[in-house]
Parts: C-alpha cells; structure tokens; sequence
C-alpha cells in the first residue's frame, strides 16, 4: 500500500442511479441498445455536442476502436497509421480488423502525431491506407484540421480519445462536427469512470448508425447479420452509472481541472520546470486523468516511478515502453520514431483523484525537487 496512491476512482454513489435501477426493473429491457441507453446518447448528443451528429454506446472503448475502424477502413488497405506512443489497445484494435499498424511519430511538446510525418506517411502508402488512427494523448484536443483534410480526400480516420470525453475547446465539445469516429473510455480510471464502457460519436450518422449496427452483430432490421459485426453493447445497468455520471460530471471536471492548475503552479514554485521538467502542451480545457511529465534528460521513467515508490507515492509511467517496443508490436512497420523514443523514456505519470488536497499535492512536488538534490549532489 502507498500513502499516496496513483488513483482512487470515484463512481457516482448507488443512491444518484437508484432511480434508474428502477425503470430497468420496470421495462425488464437489460441490454439491446435499451432506454436507459438511447438517454444517454440523446443527452450527450444534445448537451456535449449540440445535437448534432450520433453518439452510440459501447461495452468498452476498445470495442468502439474496433467497429469504427472496420466500418471506416478502405477496401484492399491494409495499413492503419497511427502512433507507437498510445495504448496497446488501439493497435490492437487494427489488427484484431486484420490491418497491420504502421507507427509514426509524435511532436515533442504535444506529443499528437507529427503532422508532417503524417502527411509523408498517407502519400508514401498510398491506396495501402486503409485508416488513420490519431491519439489523443491524456486527454488533449488534437488539432483535427489534417484529419478533416484527409476525410476530404476519401482517407478514413478513427481518433482515439480515450481520456477526452469531456474536453472542450473554443466552447465546444472535443470531436464535435467531425466527421470520422471518435472513440471515447469510461473506464472507471477514467474522468468520466462508469467501470467499464465507451461510446462513439460522429457528425456522419451514416456512420454512427452503420457501427451501432455492427455493435449488434451487424443485424438488420429481420435480425439477419448483413455486415460484419459483433456484441458490443452498453448493459442497461452500466447506462444507469453513465446518466447518473453526467449529472455530476461538471463538479468532476472542475476539481480535476483545479489540481492539473496546482500542479503547474507548485511545479513552476518548486523550480522543477528549470530544473528540466516539463509538462505536456495541452490544448483545449482537459478533466485529466492524471498528470503526465516529462523527467529531464538523463532521468528514465521507471528510476523516476522506483524513486517516487521509495517515498511512498505511486505513479506509473504512460506508455513506456511505447508500443512498437512491446513484443506483440516490434514486427510492426514504422518510420523514425526518435521523439516517440526520447518521450517514452522519460514520461512519467503522477497522481490524481478527485478528492486530492494541496497538501498531497506538494508531497509529490517535493518528492520530485528531493529526487533532483539527490542526483545533483
């Protein structure tokens, strides 16, 4: 046990999704895209994106990652490029759709990938893109104008948002308008944590419609499987934790956005960010689900992640080692992935809940500046 631990998620109490339980018993609808799910998905539509486009709930965001990327793929590509500096699943979901990831880079500040690379990788393969799978790292806005580029060119994409779910930019929801899929966790580690479960949305609801008919096994209307499809649907009960969640999600927001602002300031204080830390350039205003840094040169991240034990605080280090240097992955094509390497070795992630104190806080600051004495002196 650590007495700072890297994360206590915080579901809603049973008490706020009692009512809901209820209407559950009352329809005896359990599963199947029920009510409790299409509320859900009108209220998110209706209230994060401004009633436009579809929203469709899944068991899992890796699920979502799969059948949007299999209803958004080419025919005869092969490809799906994306970065190595993202979570396994999201590789996983291209070759569980039978498609091979190709790795590119990643901007050394944003760490979205490069959109240089990215352009000179879509040209390079050609019609061997089957899709573009950009990641939105610990829950930033990526900038979407090069997706939408592609999307005019007939070049598929599926953003991987996992930690993005209620991101905001310039007033609107990250994602909205877009017209691709983007793929959003509810993963109880998550800021929006239900357990277990996702969604995705688009503006093309074509799209949406087309991957919450594979989600059911790619069932027409006579129940006859008319694409390729499997069960990957939101249970009744998990929707119940998703609407309760939404009510108290602004209150959520605010206290994670209020301790990614006290870490910045009590970083910047301590003399860390001189010292060679730093932080990610974040874009939009981001609920984060914890607080990735940036170890100075020479430090490595799993020194920095045994050091912080040492002290009795818990961090981990997101994604390193980055995915193409994982053994399911290292066969994997790629370009030169230099600033994904130098990233990966230093990336640390430190701790955050909701109910954190300044005190708690500075505890991790100051574990941080000791580390720095140490290797100075």
């Amino acid at each position: 046990m650590f007495d700072i631990p890297f994360l206590r998620p915080n579901l809603v109490k049973k008490e706020s999704y009692l009512p809901y339980l209820e209407q559950i018993e009352a329809s005896r609808i359990y599963s199947n895209y029920g009510p409790l799910n299409g509320l859900f998905e009108e209220r998110v539509r209706d209230r994060l994106f401004g009633g436009t486009g579809g929203a469709v709930t899944m068991h899992n965001a890796t699920v979502g990652l799969m059948l949007a990327i299999d209803q958004s793929r080419r025919p005869g590509g092969e490809f799906a490029i994306m970065p190595s500096f993202t979570f396994a699943a999201t590789p996983l979901a291209a070759k569980w759709c039978g498609l091979t990831p190709y790795y590119i880079d990643i901007e050394p500040d944003t760490w979205q990938l490069d959109r240089t690379r990215l352009a000179e990788a879509v040209d390079r393969l050609g019609d061997r893109a089957a899709v573009v799978v950009p990641y939105a790292p610990f829950g930033t806005a990526i900038d979407l104008a090069p997706y939408k580029a592609l999307l005019r060119r007939g070049i598929p994409v599926v953003v991987d948002a996992a930690a993005s779910f209620g991101t905001t930019e310039s007033g609107a929801h990250f994602g909205q308008g877009f017209e691709g899929a983007v793929v959003f966790s509810f993963h109880a580690t998550k800021s929006f944590g239900v357990g277990e479960g996702g969604l995705v949305y688009s503006a093309n609801p074509v799209l949406a419609r087309r991957i919450r008919q594979a989600g059911n096994f790619g069932f027409s209307g006579a129940r006859e499987s008319v694409l390729r499809g499997l069960n990957g649907k939101m249970s009744e009960y998990t929707a119940a934790i998703a609407l309760a969640t939404l009510d108290a999600y602004p209150a959520k927001q605010a206290a994670r956005r209020d301790l990614l602002g006290l870490y910045a300031k009590l970083l910047a204080e301590a003399g860390l960010f001189a010292d060679g830390w730093a932080m990610q350039r974040l874009a939009g205003s981001v609920a984060p689900q914890f607080i990735p840094v940036l170890a100075p040169d020479g430090m490595r991240s799993q020194d920095v992640v045994a050091a912080l034990a040492r002290r009795s605080i818990e961090a981990r280090a997101y994604f390193s080692p980055a995915c193409h240097q994982q053994p399911q992955f290292r066969d994997d094509p790629r370009g030169a992935l230099d600033v994904t390497e130098r990233v990966a070795a230093r990336i640390v992630s430190l701790p955050l809940w909701e109910e954190m104190d300044e005190a708690v806080v500075r505890a991790v600051v100051e574990a941080l500046r000791g580390m720095g004495e140490e290797t100075a002196s």
